[in-house]
């Protein structure tokens, strides 16, 4: 391989595919961004994980036009772009020095052979997708997924061939990003349907941004019941040590004329006591 320094660079290599051109459908639109928002790995910092959505994928320095365009893929272990300027019009496997670790396509009519490897290479014509994935960059994984089957399908890199994962269930776990993935029926973007996302340890669905800031605004809504349930607690209380102080001052005022009362009922005594001795007789006599 030639010095890295004399290999042409993302900057020099066409970003678009003219052999698909237009724009991908909405499916191929809203997947990948489901995978991608949900791809949180507690292995890996979103910052050691770039994610690549219809980009074309260069890997073969001998033959630098050839490429590949994954509906998705995932690669550990890069650096994420800062700027602006440094963001991926493609992805160059020299360049980079690292494969992707995961790459799913999205079965469609046209594409579901080539997607699956049943394509034959043709002379003086580049390497089938399957090859690539496979032979060239050696992908670790490789998950294919028929939204019009509802068919998630996944191969295995075993001694340099992929091998079908038997799923029992539609999902795998990847012990190397501490994540699954699996098929998902919800709604998603406003559309209803079965999706590929990922799952975590416990095997509830990692949730997506607007699940997240649902979720924190149903918090928010629960810690503002609770203490306007807390404040009505508090001032419930306030009034029934309003009411315990008023009953007190009412017990007080109470002994209090019940006081002024013995004491006048004793000066009546005493006067009317005054009076009969005054007159001669003995009130204290039999």
């Amino acid at each position: 391989m030639p010095p890295r320094a004399t290999l042409p660079t993302m900057y020099d290599l066409p970003s678009e595919d003219p052999e698909e051109p237009g724009l991908p459908d909405e499916f191929h639109i809203i997947q990948p961004r489901l995978l991608q928002e949900t791809c949180q790995s507690p292995i890996w910092g979103t910052d050691s994980l770039f994610f690549g959505t219809d980009l074309n994928l260069y890997y073969d320095w001998q033959h630098p036009l050839w490429h590949k365009r994954p509906d998705w893929f995932l690669v550990i272990g890069v650096n994420l772009a800062t700027h602006q300027a440094e963001l991926r019009r493609s992805y160059v496997v020299w360049q980079e020095q690292v494969a992707p670790f995961l790459v799913i396509e999205l079965l469609s009519p046209g594409t579901e052979e080539d997607d699956l490897g049943g394509t034959m290479r043709q002379s003086h014509q580049p390497p089938t997708k399957w090859e690539v994935y496979e032979q060239i960059l050696q992908i670790p994984y490789y998950g294919v997924f028929d939204r019009y089957e509802n068919h998630f399908r996944l191969f295995r890199l075993q001694e340099g061939c992929y091998e079908p994962v038997e799923l029992i269930e539609p999902r795998f776990w990847f012990p190397e990003l501490g994540l699954g993935l699996g098929v998902w029926s919800g709604v998603y973007d406003g559309v209803e349907g079965l999706w590929l996302r990922w799952y975590e340890g416990e095997g509830t669905w990692v949730p997506t941004r607007q699940e997240r800031a649902e979720r924190a605004e149903q918090r928010a809504e629960q810690e503002r019941l609770r203490a306007e349930r807390a404040e009505q607690r508090a001032e419930l209380a306030a009034q029934q040590v309003e009411q315990e102080r008023q009953r007190a001052e009412e017990e007080r005022q109470r002994a209090e004329l019940a006081t002024q009362q013995a004491a006048q009922e004793r000066e009546r005594a005493e006067r009317l006591a005054e009076w009969l001795r005054a007159l001669g007789i003995d009130p204290e006599a039999g």
